[in-house]
């Protein structure tokens, strides 16, 4: 963890397309409503941002936190009904704000409304990626947040720390921006004596040993520092930088100035589809290889054949996420599968020629195809 040296950050002020993220606790107040003044700051953060010539997608949590006060509800109720309920009121609410304040810039806002399933697909998320294209190239600012209105606990993104990761990927960004509560990532809890801000990231292995403060306000918004972190690992492995800051450092942020923690990325841009499919799926099942499979699938990243299974668990279907575990029971691997979980069990252990003669042609194809595989 080397610092920042002062100064403007160019990968900041170089991006051509950003997106920014911002947490419930940073655009309510604490009763619950809508801090008016808070979001007009914001808003004018990402005029400025787009005036200096970048696009500029924000991904704003808040819509289950505006509802409260009108509903009223003194905190966020844990019931999923009633968080839906709030969402159900709070979007509109929180729309219109956001709305009234772009209008002061002659900027047009566009509401997206995005669930696991818009990621999951294939369909849905090719056509996710060019709605984003359109709404960008109309010139319009895409409002993103999860549809809490009719998302289930069990189809969730979570929080929208990782789903403004996944976004930024989908909009092939330049750079993403989480603003929070917090300054930035210290090397202890913040409220701690003699804690330091990290100012810039190289790698995640970098923080090994460092103990990791909470993010967010309680009872408003869902994330914490874990979940930027979670967000942060997503982009920078898809060679997409980030700065964790404030909300009130915003400006500084985004024009450049050594505020807040920045992290570098670490890798190269994937296919997207396979950025959802290790991110943003949810295994169905598990298929069992033995040591030859692993290592076929690990390090020649070819795809998985029947002979190399030594078992199935899940009620999958053709085409759902699986996750691949090797003979010590770790997961190396996930992908979809190319059979039902009741059709398997009949194809292990046997090879591509057997299953040829003594079931068919269509039982000698790839129970998971490279191109629909990512190893973790």
């Amino acid at each position: 963890m080397s610092g920042v040296r002062h100064g403007d950050r160019e990968v900041v002020t170089s991006a051509r397309r950003v997106v920014v993220k911002v947490g419930s606790s940073s655009l309510t107040t604490a009763a619950g409503g809508i801090d008016p003044v808070r979001v007009s700051a914001l808003v004018d953060v990402v005029a400025a941002t787009r005036a200096r010539g970048a696009e500029v997608v924000l991904v704003s949590s808040g819509a289950i936190a505006a509802g409260l006060a009108p509903l009223g509800l003194s905190r966020r109720p844990k019931a999923l009904a009633a968080q839906q309920a709030a969402a159900s009121v709070g979007q509109g609410l929180l729309v219109h704000r956001y709305t009234e304040e772009l209008a002061r810039h002659g900027i047009i806002a566009g509401q997206v409304l995005l669930t696991v399933d818009d990621v999951n697909r294939r369909s849905h998320y090719r056509n996710a990626s060019q709605t984003f294209d359109k709404l960008l190239e109309l010139g319009v600012l895409p409002i993103v947040n999860e549809n809490d209105t009719v998302a289930t606990s069990e189809i969730r993104f979570g929080d929208n720390d990782r789903l403004a990761a996944l976004v930024a990927h989908l909009v092939h960004a330049d750079l993403l921006v989480l603003l929070s509560d917090v300054d930035g990532l210290y090397d202890a809890p913040p409220s701690r004596p003699g804690a330091t801000r990290i100012e810039e990231v190289r790698s995640l292995e970098e923080l090994a040993g460092v103990q990791i403060g909470k993010a967010g306000a309680a009872g408003v918004g869902t994330g914490g520092m874990i979940t930027k972190l979670e967000a942060a690992r997503i982009a920078t492995e898809a060679g997409i930088p980030v700065v964790l800051t404030s909300a009130d450092q915003a400006a500084a942020a985004l024009a450049g100035a050594s505020t807040g923690t920045l992290f570098h990325p670490t890798g190269r841009r994937r296919p997207t589809r396979l950025l959802w499919l290790a991110h943003a799926t949810e295994p169905l099942g598990s298929v069992a290889l033995d040591a030859g499979a692993v290592r076929a699938v690990v390090e020649r990243r070819a795809s998985l054949l029947a002979a190399g299974i030594t078992g199935c668990t899940g009620a999958f279907q053709a085409g759902d996420p699986v996750d691949l575990v090797g003979p010590d029971g770790t997961v190396v691997a996930r992908g979809l599968v190319a059979y039902d979980a009741d059709e398997l069990p009949q194809l292990l252990g046997r090879s591509s020629s057997q299953l040829r003669d003594e079931l068919g042609a269509a039982y000698a194809r790839e129970v998971v195809h490279r191109d629909d595989l990512v190893v973790l």
